[in-house]
């Protein structure tokens, strides 16, 4: 028996179409975030994401607070890039905004602009991955997180 493909394939995002909503953070880049010659250390881009995450979690329905209360339920970083491209200074203001990459049962990818709104400049890109846990152990996400995460 030969199983044949009616159509086109179709990719993972046409599978299980996630909104395009972003977040958008806003702020100041402070003294306390940069080195001696005044440029942002890199480690601070993550932070940045982060919270450009949290709000994009806030802004589809539930704070990771909430639902780590409520289920027990953790979202685990697996993974974590950032693209420098170019350097964010003290007192720049800065837009992190973040979007929903892809979702999986277990696992959801989030990607990230880091911009220097005064010159729409790209200062740096991202992307993480985080696996569902509870007890520290991966589980598939509860039904009533699923549309929050883009799954049906």
């Amino acid at each position: 028996m030969a199983i044949v493909a009616s159509g086109p394939l179709r990719t993972m995002e046409e599978m299980n179409p996630i909104p395009a909503e972003r977040s958008e953070v806003r702020f100041r880049v402070r003294y306390a975030e940069t080195d001696q010659m005044g440029v942002v250390y890199h480690a601070n881009y993550l932070v940045w994401m982060e919270m450009a995450r949290t709000e994009l979690c806030r802004l589809r329905g539930i704070s990771y607070r909430d639902m780590e209360r409520q289920s027990g339920l953790h979202l685990v970083v697996a993974e974590a890039r950032c693209r420098y491209l170019q350097p964010a200074r003290y007192d720049d203001e800065i837009l992190a905004s973040a979007w929903l990459e892809s979702a999986h049962p277990r696992m959801v990818a989030f990607a990230y602009e880091i911009r220097r709104p005064a010159d729409g400049v790209l200062l740096a890109t991202g992307l993480t991955r985080h696996l569902f846990v509870r007890d520290g152990k991966p589980v598939k996400i509860p039904e009533q997180y699923r549309p929050i995460f883009g799954l049906l």
